[in-house]
């Protein structure tokens, strides 16, 4: 399949990349991609996706991203109307429920067994003050959580992205490209595990 047919548009392919480098620690990845980027990029989009990989990987693997890019051009001013300091605890709420949909009450009081702060912080912080900020469309974040969920061979979570990822717009096409754009660095279980969950949950 051509790039120009793939489901997939080429900005979110390298947003993909971008977040695959990132979490995966592959800054040698992550810097070709920085001097490969076309004009008007990195923007706004790029930050986002960068910015909600520490829910992947950790704030240290993101710390060091944005250093990698810094010495390869940088990430590009950060405007004022791009800052959100308190994040929207309604929005986040909004957009956990569609991804998880009917499953969202188990979901919530299964991460509440683990421990009630556990809950509180991925309700609060991971999709009232990440996942649900502006600047990148809510099916592009989730496609970009199935691709760092695929290289790190979190299978449980990934299924619940891929589910989310279609209940936001996406499709099995678009998420088998996701694949595809991220199979020479993912271990051949783990990605063979990722193709059964969009075929079983992508639809």
């Amino acid at each position: 399949m051509s790039a120009q047919d793939s489901p997939v548009d080429p900005k979110t392919g390298r947003l993909l990349d971008l977040t695959a480098a990132a979490v995966l620690g592959d800054w040698k990845w992550l810097a070709e991609l920085r001097k490969q980027a076309p004009a008007g990029e990195p923007d706004r989009a790029w930050r986002e996706a960068l910015l909600q990989c520490h829910l992947f990987a950790g704030f240290p693997r993101v710390v060091e991203a944005f250093e990698t890019l810094s010495r390869h051009g940088g990430m590009g001013a950060v405007p004022a109307e791009e800052l959100e300091i308190e994040g929207d605890l309604a929005r986040g709420r909004k957009l956990f429920e569609s991804i998880y949909a009917d499953l969202a009450p188990e979901v919530e009081q299964r991460l509440g067994e683990f421990h009630p702060d556990l809950s509180r912080w991925i309700s609060e912080h991971a999709y009232g003050r990440v996942l649900s900020r502006p600047g990148l469309e809510p099916h592009v974040r989730e496609l970009c959580a199935v691709a760092a969920l695929t290289v790190t061979g979190q299978a449980r979570q990934l299924a619940s992205h891929v589910r989310g990822a279609v209940r936001l717009g996406s499709n099995t096409e678009a998420l088998r490209a996701v694949l595809r754009r991220v199979e020479d660095h993912t271990p051949p279980e783990a990605i063979e595990r990722a193709r059964a969950s969009v075929e079983q949950f992508g639809r």
